[in-house]
């Protein structure tokens, strides 16, 4: 096994997970229950199948697409995201900040 290679996507996906969508929906399933240890065993169990599923995609896809245009479309990609993201910010102060809805956040 190669240590450095497991350690760099541990620490990635690790820092990426944190504070996101995931986290915050099993802190509220966490919660509401009192059965913790079952919902870290789904969160994980859910997470490695997330996990094997994008590994064997990316592997496929590198047997076909170099990886360089890989990483080039992914990078991309998040580029567009983050644009999209940032024009529907400054859209909103635009408008006032409200919501989509036309409501003001709270």
């Amino acid at each position: 096994m190669q240590l450095p290679l497991l350690a760099s996507t541990f620490l990635t996906v690790f820092l990426a997970e944190l504070g996101d969508k995931t986290q915050l929906a099993i802190v509220t399933i966490s919660g509401t229950s009192s059965r913790s240890g079952a919902v870290f065993a789904g969160s994980a169990a859910a997470l490695v199948l997330a996990s094997l599923l994008g590994a064997g995609a990316g592997g496929s896809l590198a047997s076909v697409i170099p990886p360089n245009a890989l990483q080039l479309a992914a990078s991309v990609g998040f580029l567009v995201i983050g644009g999209r993201l940032l024009l529907l910010s400054v859209r909103r102060e635009d408008d006032g900040g409200g919501d989509e809805d036309g409501s003001a956040a709270v």
